[in-house]
């Protein structure tokens, strides 16, 4: 059984930054059985959308369009954290956004059988 605990949301600026942290427990390390950690979201009367997954064995990053460029998921493996760092923010980013695990690094709610109880970014002025 995984837990999965998010951080870092808040309200900023547009244009501004956040980095959100997801802190995975439960397991020795990242678990070998969930090599995807991923960031989802959900905004007010929209349906849960993937933002980006790390496979915690080999690194490989994924991103949904809406985001590339801006955002920058890692991981730190000595931490069993994955943060999501967020650049030049915009209002349609405003959201509840999600950690979840995964055994495959895919941006679908379906794939994902863990999830955090989630952190709330508002983007505005």
């Amino acid at each position: 059984q995984l837990q999965l605990v998010e951080s870092g949301g808040g309200l900023v600026q547009p244009g501004g930054s956040l980095r959100l942290s997801c802190s995975v427990s439960g397991a020795s390390g990242f678990p070998l059985d969930y090599h995807g950690i991923g960031w989802f979201r959900q905004a007010p009367g929209k349906e849960r959308e993937g933002v980006s997954c790390i496979n915690t064995s080999d690194g490989n990053t994924y991103y949904a369009d809406s985001v590339r460029g801006r955002f920058t998921i890692s991981r730190d493996n000595a931490k069993n954290t994955v943060y999501l760092q967020m650049n030049s923010l915009k209002p349609n980013d405003t959201a509840i956004y999600y950690c979840a695990a995964g055994i495959l690094c895919i941006l679908s709610d379906v794939a994902m059988e863990y999830w955090g109880k989630g952190t709330l970014v508002t983007v505005s002025s």
